[in-house]
């Protein structure tokens, strides 16, 4: 797999200069913009995996980052997509939802209940026989192959050196798997932004077989969510302009804004020893902003600096 351009930026902030400790953001340049952050790494595989007749099947929210990823991929290299969204009823108006069906993506809805019976072989089952000509890849394509290409990421070569501390935002788990394949002697944090408590398990099951039996001895770990998903705060969101206003770095307060934040509590609070280099994952979700303007949860003037 060929690496997309990396990009580095480091995050100057007197809370890091008191304990000697540097923090940088790796995000990456895809050839095509839509897919942005990690999606790029995990619908890798599965684009390269799926046959020349094939279409992509997933699921998502209505708001999911995943699903306007995968639109955009079908678009690009002219395959057809379908998105499984978990809503009552679809609205055409939400930005994200657009935005796939602008790309071709066949849209269905799934009743929350339905959508809770993602994981069980019944379900898929019922998707192979429904969908016979697609590949279906699980939400937020987070499985073995997913992680596998998140596995390719140089998150610990920093421009300043080898980093002691590798961070990245947590919500089903591939991405983080991912970070622990590749690096399994370096200390990683997830900082999940949901409250899951099988999240931990949902990690095991991207990883390789040989890594899940020694998988409690790695050097990973999970910093719970302290909010529930999607759920943004004023304080959040005062964050993530703050980000954007001193440090020049643009993030959304459902991902990325909402670890970022976790980790810095984390160094207020002295859980993070001195003299560290911690190397943190962006993984995207700029599109998300779009939806958080339409929800009214961003105003005018913020969804214009965070976007810019």
């Amino acid at each position: 797999m060929t690496l997309p351009p990396i990009h580095w930026q480091r995050w100057y902030d007197e809370r890091l200069n008191a304990n000697n400790n540097e923090l940088w953001l790796l995000n990456l340049v895809p050839p095509v913009a839509e897919i942005a952050g990690n999606k790029w790494l995990k619908l890798h595989n599965a684009l390269q995996q799926r046959l020349p007749t094939q279409g992509i099947l997933s699921l998502g929210g209505a708001f999911s980052n995943h699903l306007a990823a995968l639109a955009a991929a079908g678009h690009y290299y002219h395959f057809p997509t379908i998105g499984l969204v978990r809503t009552e009823q679809l609205d055409l108006n939400n930005p994200t939802l657009a935005q796939c069906l602008k790309h071709g993506m066949q849209l269905h809805a799934l009743t929350r209940t339905q959508f809770r019976q993602r994981s069980s072989s019944e379900f898929n089952l019922y998707l192979q026989q429904q969908y016979p000509d697609y590949l279906v890849i699980p939400e937020g394509g987070s499985n073995l192959q997913g992680a596998a290409g998140v596995a390719t990421l140089p998150l610990a070569e920093t421009p300043n050196g080898i980093a002691d501390l590798l961070c990245c935002a947590t919500a089903s788990g591939g991405t983080l798997a991912g970070l622990i394949q590749r690096y399994p002697l370096t200390q990683i944090l997830g900082l999940a932004v949901v409250k899951d408590s099988a999240l931990t398990d949902k990690v095991k099951l991207c990883l390789p077989h040989s890594m899940i039996a020694a998988a409690n001895d790695q050097n990973w770990s999970i910093q719970p969510a302290d909010s529930n998903y999607a759920k943004v705060s004023n304080e959040l969101i005062d964050f993530c302009c703050q980000a954007k206003q001193q440090q020049n770095i643009s993030i959304e307060p459902v991902y990325t804004g909402k670890a970022l934040q976790q980790l810095f509590r984390l160094l207020d609070q002295g859980k993070i020893p001195a003299n560290k280099r911690i190397a943190f994952f962006h993984t995207g979700g700029l599109q998300g902003l779009a939806g958080l303007h339409y929800r009214k949860i961003l105003s005018e003037q913020q969804f214009d600096l965070l976007n810019r």
